[in-house]
């Protein structure tokens, strides 16, 4: 597998995206994964990504988005929000990447009122909709695991029902090891995943909240779920989701750490090709 990053570590800290993109071919990362906004990025944004990337020889993987919108209870609100997300599978096709990264919602006032099988299904629905025009293109709609309590996905046999109602062979899963972690699911759950995984998240935590640090900073062992991802066999990337560094005047050495220490960690398992 290769070993990436989501390029918001670095917007996020204010760096704009042609010098966040630099230091990330700079720093070694195999792959990139772009987390823009569908409707508002422009085509110079959207131009400026592809040369940068294409001249750094740093492959674009996955455009991420964040569609809570798509279990809304109001019809006009998913169909807003199934529109965004084919726009983020348009950007897919644009950069030469091969997924989407999609975070579906939560359940609302606490699983009361609105049926709970009405957002599983409203779910299902719409990703279904937007798989059906991603696969047009060969492009893959790769689930986040979300480890909060109202969560959609938010456990291994949660993610491979929601997977087994979609039905389509391009909906898969998104691995992310922290969120495995707080989710107090193990390793050997993985296996659940089999032939339903498309990439894979990596950060730490210390095992209570969600953290999103540089591996090594938390408590979450990685090797046996490296170990796992290995054994499901599929191509992909192992990204570092980086966020809200605690100093964005040391974002660079903050990036620069997790590269180093994640490397090591795929080196011991055999996981980066």
């Amino acid at each position: 597998m290769k070993l990436g990053i989501i390029n918001s570590a670095f917007a996020q800290a204010g760096v704009d995206t042609k010098t966040g993109l630099e230091h990330i071919a700079r720093l070694g990362f195999d792959t990139v994964d772009i987390f823009p906004e569908p409707m508002t990025i422009d085509q110079k944004e959207v131009d400026l990504i592809k040369n940068i990337c294409d001249t750094k020889n740093l492959p674009i993987v996955s455009v991420v988005v964040v569609a809570f919108g798509l279990v809304d209870f109001n019809d006009p609100v998913r169909e807003f929000h199934e529109k965004r997300v084919k726009k983020a599978v348009d950007l897919v096709r644009e950069f030469g990447a091969k997924n989407v990264l999609l975070v579906l919602g939560e359940y609302i006032w606490q699983r009361e009122v609105i049926p709970p099988q009405a957002q599983w299904d409203w779910g299902v629905q719409h990703t279904r909709n937007i798989a059906e025009y991603a696969a047009q293109y060969g492009v893959e709609i790769a689930l986040e695991l979300e480890p909060f309590r109202l969560s959609l996905l938010n456990s291994v046999p949660k993610m491979a029902q929601f997977i087994n109602d979609c039905g389509l062979p391009n909906v898969k899963a998104n691995i992310d090891i922290s969120h495995l972690v707080l989710a107090d699911s193990s390793p050997s759950e993985l296996s659940l995943l089999k032939g339903k995984a498309a990439h894979v998240h990596i950060s730490d935590c210390d095992g209570m909240v969600h953290g999103d640090l540089p591996p090594g900073r938390g408590v979450v062992k990685f090797a046996p779920y490296l170990q796992a991802i290995k054994e499901l066999d599929f191509e992909g990337s192992v990204s570092l989701e980086l966020e809200y560094s605690p100093d964005p005047s040391k974002i660079v050495e903050w990036v620069e750490e997790a590269y180093r220490t994640t490397n090591e960690l795929m080196q011991q398992v055999g996981l980066r090709t």
